[in-house]
């Protein structure tokens, strides 16, 4: 006798069936494989992009912020500065942006098929984690370079922290996309503001310059940023310059731990009428 599946409503709004969602892990593998090769399936340098862009990104900053701002880098090479802060930073802003848009981008699938549809945004986070081990590459490509022909990069134990870094940057990226995604099914505006928003976030956050270069009466108001002491300690953790602050991990932490929790309580209450409106 075949299996009947019953789908039934959640019962309350932090209501997350993970062994429903391990059910669904062939469709989540699918989007997963769908984010990565749509996006270039039809370039020409293909998933070289991964590498291009973050590459091309480092050296507009070389140029602007080291070569004609003149800001230092606390002792470590600038291209590896630079591409440090980015390679994390991408991360979560790639994970965040894309998943900005998941009710209103699939609104025709979640109208016709059933699936969790947290699948959608988690899909989203884990294609974007493959796209972070790929720049990884390139970065851990410049980093042994240097490591090798200069003696100002010191790596340390602290790089231990790397999982639960990435961690934390998942979190933050899934959580404020469910939020921005179920926002943005009543004020299309929002979408238009994302990016800007994010072009903001970095400027705000220790990816171009080193917290150490911050005034001390401002040092406060950059370490309320979640991501200030995840990309300082991810730095640190490589080239034993910037800061590693535990309490600022522990901020971090619980930071995102209640993002997540606010990110699933309004993405399951648009869940449940979402179509009326989009």
């Amino acid at each position: 006798m075949d299996k009947i599946s019953t789908i039934k409503p959640k019962r309350h709004l932090f209501d997350i069936n993970l062994k429903e969602i391990w059910e669904y892990r062939d469709l989540l593998w699918l989007f997963v494989r769908r984010e990565i090769v749509v996006v270039y399936k039809q370039t020409i340098m293909g998933p070289l992009w991964f590498f291009i862009q973050p590459l091309i990104t480092t050296i507009m900053f070389l140029v602007v912020f080291n070569g004609i701002a003149g800001i230092p880098t606390d002792g470590v090479p600038p291209i590896l500065f630079y591409l440090g802060g980015l390679t994390a930073w991408n991360y979560f802003a790639e994970s965040f942006r894309n998943t900005s848009d998941t009710f209103t981008k699939n609104a025709g699938i979640f109208g016709k098929v059933y699936f969790p549809r947290v699948v959608m945004p988690l899909s989203v986070v884990i294609s974007n984690l493959i796209k972070f081990a790929i720049q990884m590459l390139l970065f851990l490509g410049v980093y042994f370079y240097y490591y090798f022909t200069i003696e100002t990069i010191h790596p340390n134990t602290a790089l231990f922290l790397l999982p639960v870094l990435i961690l934390l940057m998942a979190m933050l990226g899934l959580s404020f996309g469910m939020v921005i995604s179920s926002l943005t099914t009543k004020y299309r505006d929002l979408k238009f503001l994302i990016q800007f928003a994010v072009q903001l976030w970095m400027y705000a956050t220790p990816v171009i310059y080193p917290m150490s270069k911050i005034p001390e009466k401002y040092q406060a108001f950059i370490m309320l940023n979640p991501l200030t002491s995840i990309i300082e300690a991810f730095k640190y953790s490589f080239t034993g310059a910037g800061t590693l602050s535990y309490n600022g991990l522990l901020y971090s932490s619980c930071f995102a731990l209640g993002m997540l929790l606010l990110g699933i309580l309004i993405f399951n209450k648009t869940e449940q009428n979402f179509m009326d409106t989009v």
